[in-house]
C-alpha cells in the first residue's frame, strides 16, 4: 500500500528479473520470489536474509491488489510468497491460487498477536495460508489549518466549503466503502438498494473531490495541497511525522479494519525458501525494521514490545483499542458477481 519507488523498483526488476538472475543455481541456497507492495519492507532485510541463508530475493511490486491478481492468476511469473489483503487472499483462496504454509517451518509466527490470527480467519477460516505482516485502519487525514471544525464523520467529505480541498481512494472498494458506511450500511453488502445509494452520494460527491489517489494522498497532505483525504493508517503516522498540522481519524461511522499477509502461491516453484522467507519477517528484530521504515502497523507483539519511542509504541493509530469503535469491519470477497457489480458502479461513478 506504499507508494512505488523508482530506485527500489530498479533493484527489484532490473537488477534480478530482467538480468535473469533466476534458477535454484543462482546461489546455493537457491531463491526465493517476492511479490510485494510497494515501498512495503525494508531493503535491508532483504540483504540480510540474503546474507544469513544463502538465499537470493528476486523482488517485485504491485501497487493495488486488482493488479497483483491477475498477474497471479496468469501464472507468467511463478512467484513464491506474496503479500495481499484480506479479500483478495480469501479470492485467492476460493479460487485454489495458495499453498498450505507448513507452520513447523515458521517456527516465529509465536511473534505474532493472537488477535491478529483469530482477525485473520474472517477470510482465511483455519490460518492454514497466511501470516499477518500489516495490519491498521482507513481513516480521515486532515490539515487543523485548514479545517476549522472537529472531524469525526465521513459526511465531512461531502462539505462544499471544502469543494477541490477533498482527496479519495482512487480504489473502488476503498471508495465505496466511505460511501456505504456514510449510509449505515455494510462495505460488505451485496444489497442493490444500498449499493445504489452508494453510487448516488460518491457521484455526489465528484464536484467537490479535487482528485481520486491512491498513494499520492501522502504527499499532497504533506504538501497542503488538500484540507482532508482518505488514508490508511500506516501512511498517517508518516505524514505526521512531516507535517504536525495533520490529524487522523477513525469516523464514528465505523470503517475497514485491514490485514495484509505473507502467503505462498500455489505453483511457487521454491515452496521451502518461502517458508523461511517468512519466518525470517516474523523474526521480532526484523519486524522491528520493517515497522521503523514503513511505518504500517506490525501484528508482531514481540517487536511492538521492542519500540523504543514510547508514544509511537502507545499510538493510537499505530496500535489503536479497536473496542473503542464501532462498526469496523474487514473487506471480504464478494465473488465474481459481486466483484462486477461494484466495478460496473465504480465506472459510473467515475464517468459521471
Amino acid at each position: 500500500m506504499k507508494k512505488l519507488s523508482a530506485a527500489f523498483a530498479g533493484f527489484a526488476v532490473l537488477s534480478c528479473l530482467l538480468a535473469g538472475c533466476g534458477g535454484q543455481d543462482a546461489q546455493k541456497g537457491g531463491e526465493v520470489i517476492v511479490y510485494n507492495w510497494g515501498e512495503y519492507i525494508d531493503p535491508q532485510t532483504l540483504d540480510m536474509f540474503e546474507e544469513e541463508t544463502g538465499i537470493r530475493v528476486v523482488y517485485d511490486e504491485f501497487e493495488t491488489n486488482e493488479i497483483m491478481y491477475p498477474k497471479v492468476e496468469a501464472g507468467a511469473t511463478a512467484y513464491d510468497v506474496i503479500c495481499p489483503s484480506d479479500y483478495m487472499i480469501q479470492k485467492m483462496i476460493d479460487n485454489d491460487l495458495l499453498a498450505e504454509i507448513n507452520f513447523d517451518n515458521i517456527p516465529n509466527l509465536k511473534n505474532i498477536g493472537q488477535q491478529y490470527l483469530e482477525q485473520s480467519r474472517e477470510f482465511d477460516p483455519e490460518n492454514k495460508y497466511s501470516v499477518p505482516y500489516c495490519f491498521g485502519t482507513v481513516g480521515i487525514l486532515y490539515n487543523k489549518t485548514m479545517v476549522d471544525e472537529p472531524v469525526d464523520s465521513w459526511s465531512v467529505l461531502w462539505d462544499e466549503k471544502y469543494a477541490d480541498n477533498i482527496l479519495m481512494q482512487d480504489s473502488v472498494r476503498d471508495a465505496f466503502m466511505v460511501a456505504l458506511k456514510l449510509n449505515g450500511a455494510s462495505m460488505n453488502t451485496l444489497d442493490e438498494e444500498e449499493l445504489i445509494a452508494a453510487r448516488d452520494v460518491l457521484i455526489a460527491q465528484k464536484p467537490l473531490v479535487q482528485a481520486y489517489v491512491i498513494d499520492q494522498v501522502r504527499d499532497k497532505m504533506i504538501g497542503g495541497e488538500a484540507a482532508l483525504g482518505v488514508i490508511y493508517s500506516g501512511e498517517a503516522i508518516y505524514t505526521q511525522r512531516e507535517n504536525p498540522d495533520l490529524e487522523y481519524v477513525v469516523p464514528r461511522e465505523g470503517t475497514n479494519v485491514w490485514i495484509d499477509s505473507w502467503v505462498i502461491a500455489k505453483n511457487a516453484p521454491n515452496k521451502e525458501n518461502a517458508e523461511k522467507f517468512i519466518d525470517f519477517m516474523c523474526r521480532e528484530d526484523i519486524a522491528l525494521m520493517n515497522f521503523e521504515y514503513i511505518t504500517y502497523s506490525t501484528p508482531n507483539v514481540a517487536a511492538q514490545a521492542l519500540i523504543e519511542e514510547e508514544d509511537i509504541r502507545n499510538s493510537q493509530i499505530a496500535f489503536p483499542d479497536l473496542s473503542q469503535y464501532e462498526n469496523l469491519e474487514t473487506f471480504q470477497y464478494l465473488g465474481t458477481d459481486g466483484d462486477a457489480r461494484y466495478n460496473e458502479l465504480w465506472k459510473e461513478v467515475k464517468s459521471e
